[in-house]
């Protein structure tokens, strides 16, 4: 395994600007300070001003939102990112009472999750905007794809595993919403969280397919002995904790088995 492979992701973002060794807490953090999504000017003397421009932008969205009032000092700051993401892509509802759509389902558990990684409100705010952006974009197209993937990594993986997935009708029913598209948040801790979510940034959404067929291997046993689609579903969204290091750090010797290591796989 590479040394990259177990940094978390905002450590690997430090070192890509040239910072080495800063800690982790001290902002700015991962996407900011990455030239390649265009949320930086590639002339590093620009980084101060263009900071300085997201923090009123922030303050302005916030602003506008407060006198809409659609949040206030109590609103929780989960929401308070979405409905900044909302208004800023044109997607605010006409109420705050309005249910939120699928899509803002999944920006709020990635926001929950971001949250507890990034200590300032405007950093974590930029970092989701722009990992959900990347999401939605470049990711578009692979997203859907990756549940096929996924049986076709575990046919050779555990067939017997598969089959019994098969046989419970079971794998068009498996949590691929919470593995795919929230990218495991609210599944894996965040301290497992950040060296997945560091493969995605970097160029590979193909991890989650990894990390969803070691869980499956990992909990081989429980999943063997639950005889009912709804039953395997039910543990596999709620999965022990205390596995999820090992579980990831074979996920991406698995992503490097059948992927390579030079080259990220989309």
């Amino acid at each position: 395994m590479t040394e990259d492979s177990q940094r978390n992701f905002r450590s690997v973002y430090y070192e890509k600007v040239g910072f080495r060794g800063v800690e982790e807490k001290k902002s700015l953090e991962i996407l900011l300070k990455d030239d390649r999504l265009g949320i930086l000017p590639p002339h590093h003397e620009s980084h101060t001003q263009v900071m300085t421009y997201r923090k009123e932008q922030y303050s302005d969205v916030l602003h506008a939102l407060r006198v809409v009032r659609f949040v206030s000092d109590a609103t929780p700051q989960v929401e308070v990112y979405l409905r900044m993401y909302q208004l800023e892509s044109g997607k605010l509802p006409r109420s705050p009472s309005f249910p939120l759509k699928p899509e803002d389902e999944v920006f709020v558990a990635i926001a929950k999750a971001m949250e507890e990684m990034v200590e300032d409100s405007v950093d974590c705010y930029w970092i989701i905007r722009c990992f959900v952006n990347q999401l939605n974009n470049k990711y578009r197209d692979s997203l859907p794809q990756l549940p096929k993937a996924f049986e076709q990594y575990l046919n050779l993986e555990d067939s017997r595993l598969l089959s019994h997935l098969k046989t419970c009708s079971a794998v068009s029913k498996l949590p691929y919403d919470l593995w795919f598209k929230r990218c495991f948040a609210g599944c894996l801790p965040e301290s497992s969280l950040q060296r997945v979510w560091d493969k995605v940034v970097s160029g590979s959404c193909k991890i989650l397919v990894f990390v969803a067929v070691e869980i499956l291997l990992t909990f081989k046993i429980k999943v063997m002995a639950l005889n009912s689609a709804e039953k395997i579903t039910k543990f596999l969204e709620n999965i022990p904790q205390d596995s999820s290091d090992a579980i990831v750090s074979k996920a991406i010797d698995l992503w490097h088995k059948h992927c390579g290591t030079p080259v990220h796989s989309a």
